[in-house]
């Protein structure tokens, strides 16, 4: 068992992490809101996304996990079958389906207080299966631990993905910024 990454505040992005979110998925954010969770690094791993895209299409999912070695990792695990197995097991013990569909309110309750979006489900098969454990995972890191069952869990059985260091080396773009002029002035 290893150390699960300590809990972060939510924070406004800066122009360095808008960058390192460049460089970890290929593209520039989208309905990029804050910045839910750090990675152990000091880069983004988890960023709060508005409901709707800036060109009105519905986005539902609220937490969207941006560390390429987080992703790396867990895609491996949804590759071992942990996904059917936790499907299962919501089918058969009660307290867990209660806590999972506690984490499914969780989840829509923070969308739906920056807008809401209705008739579209919480993310990653919540409340009734798992379907995504990447939203699960940053769901339990931008909440904290304890408010999603499966993705505590899923926390639990991935590598310390932070360890080798930073994901990207993110560059900011100082080329475009005008060059200060003696004196002050422009």
């Amino acid at each position: 068992m290893h150390t699960p990454p300590p809990t972060t505040p939510r924070t406004e992005p800066t122009d360095l992490d808008v960058a390192a979110f460049k460089e970890q998925l290929g593209r520039p954010p989208r309905g990029l809101r804050a910045i839910a969770h750090r990675c152990p690094c000091g880069l983004p791993d988890v960023v709060e996304t508005a409901p709707r895209l800036p060109d009105g299409t519905p986005f539902p999912t609220l937490y969207y996990l941006t560390c390429p070695r987080a992703n790396s990792a867990i895609g491996t695990l949804e590759a071992s079958g942990v996904m059917k197995e936790m499907t299962e097991r919501l089918a058969t013990d009660p307290e867990l389906a209660a806590a999972y569909r506690a984490a499914h309110e969780d989840y829509v309750r923070r969308r739906d207080e920056i807008e809401e979006l209705t008739g579209f489900p919480s993310a990653g098969g919540m409340p009734d299966r798992v379907k995504c454990l990447h939203v699960l995972v940053a769901h339990s890191l931008a909440a904290g631990p304890g408010v999603n069952p499966l993705g505590d869990e899923a926390i639990e059985m991935l590598p310390e993905w932070w360890r080798k260091g930073p994901c990207v080396t993110p560059v900011t773009d100082t080329a475009a910024a005008p060059a200060p002029v003696a004196g002050g002035q422009r």
